[in-house]
Order: structure tokens, then C-alpha cells, then sequence
């Protein structure tokens, strides 16, 4: 059973690992999706406890990877979860650095740079709603949470009103 939750976790979180434009926040929705809905290793109230811990505790909020594969095999599974997450993207990073840091100011790679900033960004906020929706935020939590992500994510020439009615909003779908 061990074994299986190894390669469980490596499945899962070798993909986020490579795919995690913007940081780990940015696949906190797509490992909702897997941890909870397709393999069902967690309930949504274990998934949102796990996220308040690792956003809690000092260190990388993608201690909730490490927190998951604790959760589902131990001190092993913590270990697997952590390495399957870092480990892919930072020699992605550095590859992808290696290979393009004489073209730094060239104009496709300043596209590229601002090309995958929404990207992130929109990564993110789906996060953002995935926890929001696990946890049963409406209204004003809605609200003040949509207005934390915006101030974190920097999103740039967006006032505030603006941002707290858009939390609302969301807030009323989610409710």
C-alpha cells in the first residue's frame, strides 16, 4: 500500500511541480481537484485544515504539499511530496535559465516574461476560490479574502472598491 501511495503522490505532484507558474499558491486548485475529487485521499474539510496549517506555520505556503503526503503515507509520504514538488521545477528553472539568460534582453523574452505573469495570476485566484468554496466563505469573507489575494498578487491598477464588490460577487456564487 506504501508503494502505491509513493507513486500516488509522485504522480500528482511531479505535474503541479512543472506547471506551477506563479508560485505554489498557484496549484492549490489543481491539488484540490486531485486530493480530494479524483483520488478522494482527503475530505474537503481535512484539505482546508491542512491549507491553514501550512499557512500558518513559518516556511514556503507549499508546505501543503508536504503536509498532503504526510497525511497520506507518513513521514515518507511528507518527504516524497516535498522532493516530487521541488525538485522537477527547480532544474526546470535552472535549465530553462541556463538556456536563455544571454537573450535577457531580447524582445521574445521579455514576452515571454510578461506573457506568463496573468498566467500566474490567474492560477492563483482560482486557488483562491477553491479554498473559498471548501470552506463555505460567502459574503464578507468572500470579500475581505478576494482583497487579501488581490494586495498579495499585486494586481496592478485595481481599486480596492473594485476588488472587495468582485469578492462579494464571488462570495454569492460560491454561498
Amino acid at each position: 500500500m506504501r508503494d502505491d501511495a509513493y507513486l500516488g503522490l509522485l504522480a500528482v505532484f511531479i505535474p503541479f511541480s512543472l506547471i506551477s507558474i506563479g508560485g505554489g499558491a498557484s496549484i492549490i486548485s489543481g491539488m484540490e481537484g486531485e486530493v480530494v475529487r479524483a483520488r478522494a485521499w482527503l475530505s474537503s474539510r481535512e484539505f482546508v485544515e491542512l491549507f491553514a496549517i501550512s499557512r500558518a506555520a513559518p516556511g514556503p505556503g507549499t508546505m501543503l504539499a508536504t503536509l498532503v503526503g504526510w497525511k497520506i503515507a507518513g513521514w515518507g509520504g511528507a518527504v516524497v511530496a516535498s522532493l516530487a514538488l521541488f525538485v522537477p521545477s527547480s532544474l526546470l528553472c535552472y535549465g530553462v535559465f541556463r538556456l536563455t539568460s544571454a537573450h535577457r534582453e531580447k524582445a521574445w523574452h521579455r514576452a515571454m516574461r510578461e506573457g506568463l505573469a496573468p498566467v500566474g495570476t490567474g492560477l492563483i485566484i482560482a486557488g483562491v476560490l477553491s479554498i473559498l468554496q471548501l470552506s463555505g466563505a460567502v459574503g464578507f469573507t468572500a470579500a475581505a479574502a478576494a482583497a487579501a489575494a488581490a494586495a498579495v498578487t499585486g494586481v496592478p491598477r485595481m481599486p480596492i472598491p473594485l476588488i472587495i464588490a468582485g469578492g462579494g460577487f464571488a462570495g454569492w456564487l460560491l454561498g
